[in-house]
């Protein structure tokens, strides 16, 4: 085993809560990533309970992508407010860009919903 990870410092159970922590302080201060996350659980369900092992993980991999890209918006966006409290062109630009990889996520994420869903409203 590497040292480390046997070293005393290291406890993946903390990290694993500093995860959770995280992902619970986005849902409950960013109602996009909250509404986003409680649409996927749904048809994440059926795929489960129709045992369509394929399209769960296709679900799972857009649900997980769209998650990251609005985490990682909210963080951007966090952090420059914390940087620059005033008007500024260039933190505008920057809010921008991360604002537009998101909302490709978002688009995708939406998409394969929309066509998993449907596909398995089909088999019910």
């Amino acid at each position: 085993m590497s040292r480390k990870y046997s070293t005393p410092g290291y406890h993946p159970i903390k990290k694993i809560k500093v995860v959770f922590k995280g992902l619970n302080s986005a849902v409950i201060t960013d109602f996009s990533v909250a509404y986003k996350l409680v649409l996927s659980i749904p048809i994440l369900l059926a795929a489960c309970m129709l045992s369509k092992w394929v399209d769960l993980t296709i679900i799972l991999l857009a649900t997980g992508t769209m998650l990251l890209a609005e985490l990682f918006n909210s963080a951007i966006e966090i952090l420059c407010d914390f940087v620059e409290q005033h008007h500024n062109t260039q933190i505008g630009m920057i809010k921008d860009i991360a604002a537009a990889a998101a909302g490709i996520a978002i688009f995708v994420w939406a998409a394969i919903l929309i066509i998993e869903g449907i596909q398995l409203l089909a088999l019910v």
